[in-house]
């Protein structure tokens, strides 16, 4: 029933936490074995984070706007969802007290203890969730209810001096912004995804949103300020002539001043600015400062930890050619060997000998059996065999490279093992014939009896394969004597 929305779903993140649905199941059955109302971090109800970082966002940019553009005009569109956010945080920080915790140690277990939850939480967000969910939107309505209810104008000019104090006071709402970073962190690691696009994405898009906030609030402030002295004759507003213009274009004015002043640019008018706009603006180039910083630094983070493989490829080719400078390598030789790394690795370094030795015989072999069974079974003598045999040969092919005429093997040279032609185009030439071998094809059948080449084999163009040695292949046949035996 309800009590499925608070048990863990089985999903990717949750799959890669307890490593398997059977863990999943066993996770499941010792929240339900607790017996108490506890909300798992990986049950679907823990998605209304992301609904409650929506509005979190939403109040981060309507509040400042409510506060220094609306002057006590907000409508009731914006006083109702005032009430119904202050609402929902409220029953945000009752519910964190059943919320379980994911742990960052290797224990891999979430915390579905009451007592624990209850200590973690009074110890970390419990205060500043409190200061941000405080109901300001009930004391607005309260407040506006009854200033327009009175009759009386001198218990009318108090009430607005109170509702402009509430007013003001609400500011105490913009503690969200943690609650907004709270919810970011929250939603990268219940995510349903759990790869690295969707962790940078999410902080790519934390960063910018934060950026926009601090101008936003900036711009605000712009106009709040003016408006908190009544607008005195020599403020930016009265010499701009706002005072009777609409709010996008007040607000769009106070943008462009912050922005003015974040870039230092200027100071957003042509005219110096008043006592109390001088430390607006001081304000302003110093956040704009600290944007700066912020931006290049995470940046700088993001497109260092972008690529990995490419990062390493460019290190390790960089190590390479101090390598080939102190040896004093020909630049013809110089040339093939980087052009062999470029063909081999594709500008990503990546340890593959030891990515294959990590992984399970049985990732192993659908791996080799995706990218070489094909190759199998144009060979006669691999035709119709058991497959275990084809198994067990898959898990002895060596991939390899070679370059633009690179002479593969030689005729009349014993060889030490056959090949399986990936792509590229090869030419394979004796005294009286010449053939042309490409993808699909192989050669060095010959060393399956341990005879000579019976032709050179030389590269046209850069050419992957996959190759058995003589070694390998004996060992392979040991374990299958009926095969051996034809």
């Amino acid at each position: 029933g309800w009590r499925a929305l608070l048990l863990p779903q089985l999903n990717r993140q949750s799959l890669y936490v307890y490593g398997s649905e059977v863990a999943v199941e066993k996770e499941c059955k010792r929240q339900l074995e607790s017996g108490v109302f506890v909300i798992h971090p990986f049950s679907p109800m823990s998605y209304y984070i992301m609904v409650m970082m929506a509005i979190t966002f939403l109040n981060l940019i309507g509040i400042p706007m409510e506060i220094a553009f609306l002057d006590g005009d907000s409508g009731l569109a914006w006083e109702s969802f005032n009430v119904f956010s202050d609402t929902l945080f409220l029953l945000d920080v009752v519910l964190n007290f059943r919320m379980g915790i994911i742990t960052e140690d290797a224990e891999q277990e979430a915390i579905l203890d009451i007592k624990r939850i209850r200590v973690s939480y009074l110890r970390t967000w419990f205060i500043p969730d409190v200061i941000a969910a405080f109901p300001i939107g009930y004391i607005l309505l309260f407040a506006d209810l009854h200033y327009h209810n009175d009759d009386n104008p001198s218990k009318a000019n108090k009430m607005m001096r109170i509702l402009m104090f509430v007013r003001i006071l609400s500011l105490i709402r913009l503690a969200r912004v943690s609650r907004l970073v709270r919810f970011f962190n929250e939603v990268e690691k219940v995510s349903n995804a759990n790869l690295e696009v969707v962790r940078l994405f999410f902080r790519i898009l934390s960063l910018f949103m934060m950026i926009f906030l601090l101008c936003h609030w900036n711009g605000c402030i712009q106009y709040f300020v003016p408006m908190l002295e009544e607008f005195p004759t020599d403020c930016w507003v009265r010499k701009e002539n706002l005072m009777n213009a609409t709010v996008i274009v007040k607000y769009s004015w106070g943008v462009f001043r912050a922005l003015s002043q974040m870039i230092a640019l200027s100071y957003g008018s042509m005219d110096a600015p008043t006592y109390i706009e001088m430390w607006i603006v001081m304000v302003s180039m110093v956040s704009g400062c600290m944007m700066y910083t912020i931006l290049v630094a995470n940046a700088t983070t993001m497109i260092a930890n972008l690529d990995p493989a490419a990062k390493e490829y460019k290190s390790k080719m960089s190590r390479l050619e101090h390598y080939m400078a102190f040896m004093k390598l020909p630049p013809e030789l110089h040339l093939r060997i980087t052009n062999y790394y470029q063909a081999r690795y594709g500008g990503k370094w990546f340890d593959e000998k030891y990515i294959m030795d990590t992984i399970s015989s049985s990732l192993k072999e659908q791996i080799l059996m995706v990218m070489c069974s094909q190759l199998l079974k144009k060979v006669p003598m691999f035709q119709n065999r058991d497959e275990n045999f084809i198994n067990d040969v898959l898990l002895k092919l060596h991939y390899e490279v070679f370059q633009e005429g690179d002479v593969i093997v030689r005729q009349h040279v014993p060889g030490d093992r056959m090949f399986f032609i990936d792509h590229g185009e090869l030419l394979m030439e004796t005294e009286s014939y010449e053939r042309e071998l490409c993808d699909g094809d192989f050669f060095g059948t010959c060393v399956l009896t341990k005879g000579k080449h019976l032709a050179t084999v030389k590269a046209l163009t850069d050419c992957q394969c996959f190759s058995l040695s003589w070694d390998d292949f004996q060992e392979t046949l040991g374990g299958f004597p009926d095969i051996k035996k034809d």
